[in-house]
């Protein structure tokens, strides 16, 4: 197939600055010497689709028509798989798989292929109430014999969540002092690695260096890298 008409979509605008995140690692993940070695990407970043926590605890208005809205428009626009960049939203990821018409890379597959290989029994996992209820990280870990640690409660609404606004207001030192603590919390709880299972954690943890850092596994990042597997599958 001709490289410049195999264009990956990119869902986004949940939040903004994640989306560059995505983008920017999407890149970086690209073995690439030249503009022309690079995927062809289309992107669709609307920050007026409805939060996804409140949707799925029941709060909040559904997300799901204008994210299936999104990814149609990439789909007319010519993407021929689509990635969706952010964790939350994937509690849709069937009924969009089955109403979207494309194929859809779910960033929780790419996150937890990172430890096949891997002697791991305990992850932490930071992430959005949303994400957590929803339960496709701690699924997946347990399919591979993995526990999955979660913050306390007083971690969640203390550290984690104040951790995404601060991103989703560009306060990325604030961000980075709060998720870092809920890190190095879940690493004394007995995880041996942390996901960061909402696109706004890599942005406040990777603001700076920090020894917790070494530990954690980017969901952002994993899915760049699927994102340019399959663009290299469909190539080949």
């Amino acid at each position: 197939m001709n490289k410049a008409i195999l264009t990956l979509g990119v869902l986004g605008g949940m939040g903004p600055l994640a989306t560059v995140d995505f983008l920017q690692k999407l890149i970086e993940e690209t073995p690439a010497t030249r503009d022309q070695d690079h995927i062809p990407v289309i992107a669709y970043s609307v920050p007026q689709i409805p939060d996804r926590p409140p949707a799925i605890i029941g709060t909040g208005e559904s997300p799901f028509p204008h994210m299936l809205a999104g990814i149609h428009t990439l789909r007319h626009a010519g993407a021929a798989a689509i990635a969706i960049a952010c964790n939350t939203a994937h509690f849709w990821y069937d009924d969009l798989l089955q109403q979207g018409g494309v194929p859809i890379l779910h960033i929780a597959d790419a996150a937890c292929a990172d430890f096949a290989g891997l002697n791991i029994q305990r992850v932490g996992l930071l992430a959005t109430q949303g994400a957590i209820a929803a339960g496709f990280y701690q699924s997946r870990l347990s399919a591979r014999g993995i526990e999955c640690l979660l913050s306390s409660a007083d971690d969640q609404h203390a550290l984690v969540l104040p951790a995404i606004e601060h991103v989703k207001r560009t306060e990325l030192a604030q961000a980075h002092a709060l998720a870092t603590r809920a890190a190095q919390s879940l690493l004394k709880s007995g995880a041996q690695a942390i996901i960061m299972g909402c696109t706004e954690i890599p942005l406040a943890i990777e603001y700076q260096s920090s020894e917790v850092a070494a530990h954690c596994i980017d969901a952002t990042r994993a899915l760049a890298r699927a994102c340019v597997r399959w663009w290299q599958s469909e190539l080949a």
